[in-house]
């Protein structure tokens, strides 16, 4: 461990070089208004092979300023503007600041290709709302993927687990060429398209599909970012294939094969493992490990794709699974894009518990073991249809089926202890679970376009249908030890059989009153109705079956809801302000019939209805929003139905007919700032929510320490978020690059509830800082330290002498070095200590995952031998806190194994094999 480190600091401090640093500066303006120009890319490069020196944007004055570190004594300067002509100078680098005075740029009147190559060369480009880098302005390794050369972008970030955040503001989804790849999961395109094939990374707001065809502003705090591929490199095929084994039977095998040409993609990929990973990765260097590895870590080896899911958020998951994309469009009228994923996984789980119940009088203690095997199966699929019949018409539609089968067998025994470590009650259970689920959706939207001027008229009509199956046989012994000693015996069959349904249509029209003010006329009706059936069977001595039926544990509960929103609104759309508000009512219908009992239950609900967003943007790059939204929430079925549900001895639980709907009030505010000339940014989100008439558990625990629960409504529910974040990007004078990331985020919430015929209050404070930074050498070394910790207080006024305060932290380092040459060694090393964890449990694990692979066959071909959890000291301890509760848990994690496996990939674009590129090293 000591000679590694050191091997790093001494690549760390020992490459120097002796380039010159030069600032230039100077201001652009449009040479007939004289007008300053704004955001327009100004970017240096040498004169002997164009390569990239630095580039900036100019501000909201036209002016800019930006350093170049270089030996040679004359370079290029380029200045790009949309609708302007590129400007271009050789400039000589004679003294340390050179100043340009103003810049003048002439109106564009043709497209002559030198201009146009101009353009494309410019690595960074701002379009109205479209910031756009070009991809081959960014050095990255030769076989670099889009994640890798994501992070060499300013203002982008990618975290351990590849979740992408844009100046702050995370990113949902990314397209290719304007269309979904593999539907709507990032991680598949991020971690397998090669950056060879990418022409232009654009990021814009995300928008819902009506919003980009009328040209209206998003309501979304999300990036979509949508990748172009190269026009000469868009017919072609790209693959990877890895086959791995390892100790204790782990193995690997994935594979993926795209196939472009022109507008139509095919893709397909299959994977097979149980070592918690998806599969499709193909990450350089650590695959299923490494950044991934602590997400695992901290998850307990969940994971899921394209709405699939893998695994149950804890244990060790064997699975299997295949997808099929297409994508093609028919001239300008269709475009079709279809997907078809399969997943069968097997999860083994073992949890151990330990938790404190907090009551107002007193505490007791529940101490519990369990075990579980899932068995499932899973086939989703995915149609986006689009139909143009005329350059004002949009006809947009997007079926979807999803379908899972699977079985549960799970095991548990649980003790509780009072105070005094008496032992009060024990309780053992036995089920297996038999389900099917199957879930229908549709969304059909309908645009059109009056004029060029933004009015149009839309239509939308959604639908889910969803129908769910299952037959449980349950066992379970309960033993009491109180005053009046009893066992209790459950042996059943339960049988549910759920229906639910929900159709939302929606009207929009939108009228132009100005250039910038817009009329909105709209209404929104939303039906969800649902139906339980659930059929309850004591085993019988006489007949060996279950055969009794138990009336008092079945029920036939029918929920249905209506939602009526009628509503105006105004829209100001202008250069920097942007704002709307949309007023109207907000009528709720809720009625509940229990069949059985021909009992119903009617009530209506009324509140105003209303919406408003604020965004002022002081540069391309720097802005702040405020947004606020209110929303109802029908209570579920199963807080709603009047019958006892006995699947926990130790608790029974029982709804509420007569709940009302929740109702939501959220506000939030969004700072982002972002300067190209430093490279840094920093910026704020902030967000409250408060709920009025909230569905909150009702409990009462007797002398025997056993519970009975059911729900109620109360209002003062409020939660809250703030985040800080902060990045920097230094380039070094020789080279070397340096990204600081720093990010504070804190929350708060106050839940209330009942218990022992009390009202009570429990407040949550969390406060989480984070602190990394990432050094490269000359792409052949990467280290990558960072720190971070989750402080936790928990006040509860159910019992003043209760208060619950822990600290979680964790230390990093993740270094990769690719040298010597075709050789790729990589370490992560993760410290974690949890606060205030039971004592029967470890608090601390020092995990490190390292990998070595050798490339081959002009870098085709990767042997890689990797380790997980080397030390063998990974932890699945947590700690949570609930509203009157401490529970600590132990789960089942994945543990050290050795694999080696091999890596093959091929690929073609265009007439030309890129894999005969070599690398610079």
């Amino acid at each position: 461990m000591k000679n590694i480190l050191f091997a790093y600091i001494f690549f760390f401090t020992v490459f120097t070089s002796f380039a010159q640093e030069y600032t230039i500066k100077g201001q652009v303006s449009d040479s007939v208004s004289d007008a300053y120009l704004s955001s327009a890319t100004v970017f240096v490069e040498t004169l002997k092979d164009s390569t990239l020196l630095n580039y900036t944007i100019t501000n909201s004055s036209g002016n800019f300023e930006l350093s170049v570190k270089t030996k040679e004594s004359r370079a290029r300067l380029n200045i790009s503007f949309a609708g302007m002509k590129p400007y271009v100078e050789t400039i000589s680098l004679s003294e340390p600041s050179i100043d340009l005075g103003v810049i003048k740029l002439e109106e564009l009147t043709n497209n002559l290709d030198e201009v146009l190559i101009n353009v494309n060369r410019a690595p960074i480009t701002i379009k109205k709302d479209t910031l756009e880098f070009n991809a081959s302005s960014f050095s990255t390794r030769p076989d670099a993927n889009l994640e890798e050369t994501l992070k060499q972008l300013p203002g982008v970030e990618v975290d351990a687990a590849g979740n992408i955040t844009v100046n702050g503001k995370p990113v949902q989804r990314i397209l290719v060429n304007g269309k979904e790849f593999f539907g709507n999961d990032p991680k598949i395109a991020t971690k397998n398209l090669p950056k060879d094939i990418i022409n232009k990374i654009q990021v814009v707001d995300t928008k819902t599909q009506s919003q980009e065809f009328t040209g209206e502003e998003g309501d979304s705090e999300n990036k979509t970012i949508n990748i172009t591929i190269d026009e000469d490199k868009n017919k072609g095929y790209f693959s990877r294939a890895t086959l791995g084994g390892g100790t204790d039977d782990r193995y690997e095998m994935s594979g993926i094969a795209n196939y472009f040409q022109d507008e139509l993609r095919l893709s397909v990929l299959a994977s097979s493992n149980n070592i918690n990973s998806s599969g499709f990765t193909f990450d350089e260097v650590f695959d299923a490990m490494g950044r991934r590895a602590r997400s695992i870590t901290v998850s307990g080896g969940s994971f899921g794709i394209n709405g699939l899911n893998f695994g149950n958020n804890t244990g060790i998951t064997k699975s299997e699974t295949a997808g099929l994309n297409f994508v093609n469009e028919w001239g300008e009228e269709y475009e079709l894009a279809a997907d078809y994923f399969f997943g069968n996984n097997k999860t083994d789980t073992r949890t151990s518990t330990r938790r404190e119940n907090i009551l107002p009088d007193r505490r007791f203690f529940t101490n519990s073991e369990s075990n579980a095997t899932r068995d499932n199966n899973s086939h989703r699929g995915n149609v986006n249809f689009t139909f143009k019949p005329d350059t004002l018409t949009r006809i947009n539609i997007r079926p979807s089926i999803n379908g899972n089968t699977g079985t549960t067998e799970s095991s548990s025994i649980s003790q509780s202890l009072d105070e005094q470590g008496n032992l009060i009650n024990t309780s053992e259970t036995e089920n297996r679970n038999d389900n099917l689920n199957f879930t229908f959706s549709n969304d059909l939207s309908i645009t059109r376009k009056f004029g060029s001027r933004g009015a149009f008229l839309s239509f939308s009509f959604e639908n889910e249908n969803n129908k769910s199956e299952s037959d449980n046989f349950f066992f379970s012994s309960r033993e009491t030890f109180g005053a009046n000693p009893s066992t209790q015996i459950q042996d059943q069959l339960i049988s549910e059989d759920n229906n639910s349904d929900t159709y939302q249509l929606e009207t929009r029209y939108r009228s132009v009153m100005t250039d910038n003010l817009f009329l909105d006329v709209e209404y929104s009706y939303e039906i969800e109705s649902s139906k339980n059936e659930r059929s309850v069977f004591d085993f019988d001595n006489t007949t060996n079956s279950y055969s009794n039926f138990n009336e008092d544990l079945s029920n036939e509960f029918k929920v249905k809801g209506e939602t009526h929103i009628p509503s105006l609104g105004l829209r100001y759309e202008g250069d920097k302000l942007r704002t709307g508000f949309n007023l109207g009512l907000l009528n709720t219908q809720l009625r509940t019939e229990n069949l059985i009992q021909n009992i119903e239950f009617n009530n209506d609900f009324n509140n105003l209805f209303a919406s408003a967003n604020i965004r002022y943007e002081f540069e391309r790059s720097k802005r702040i929003s405020l947004y606020y939204r209110n929303s109802n929430n029908i209570p579920s079925i199963q807080q709603l139905q009047p019958v006892r549900i006995q699947t926990d001895p130790l608790n029974i639980i029982e709804g509420n007919p007569n709940l009302k709907p929740s109702f939501n009030q959220n506000v939030s505010l969004n700072y982002n700032n972002f300067d190209f000339k430093s490279r840094s940014g920093y910026g704020f989100y902030m967000s409250y929510n408060y709920t009025s008439d909230q569905v909150v558990q009702v409990t009462e625990t007797n002398e025997d320490l056993l519970r009975t629960t059911t729900y109620d409504n109360i209002s003062g529910a409020q939660n809250a978020n703030i985040n800080f974040y902060y990045s920097k990007q230094i380039k070094a004078v020789n080279k070397d690059t340096y990204r600081l990331r720093g990010n504070l985020s804190g929350q708060y919430g106050k839940n209330l509830g009942f218990t022992n015929g009390q009202q009570f209050e429990s407040e949550n404070y969390v406060v989480s800082p984070y602190l990394g930074v990432t050094y490269e050498k000359d792409q052949v070394i990467t280290l990558n330290p960072g720190f971070g910790l989750d402080y936790n207080l928990r006040n509860f006024n159910i019992n003043s002498n209760r208060n619950e305060e822990f600290t979680n932290l964790n230390f990093s380092l993740e270094a990769t070095t690719y040298w010597p040459k075709n050789v790729v060694f990589g370490n992560d090393i993760t410290y974690f200590k949890y606060g205030n964890v039971a004592a029967d449990f470890r608090s601390t694990s020092l995990q490190w995952n390292m990998s070595l692979g050798y490339q081959f066959l002009k870098d085709n071909a990767t042997l890689k031998f990797k380790v997980y959890d080397l030390l063998d000291e990974n932890i699945g301890t947590r700690r949570q806190t609930g509203d009157d509760f401490v529970q600590d848990t132990d789960q089942l994690i994945l543990e050290r194994y050795f694999m080696l496996s091999f890596t093959y990939k091929f690929s073609k674009f265009g007439g030309k094999d890129p894999n005969n590129s070599r690398r610079r090293f």
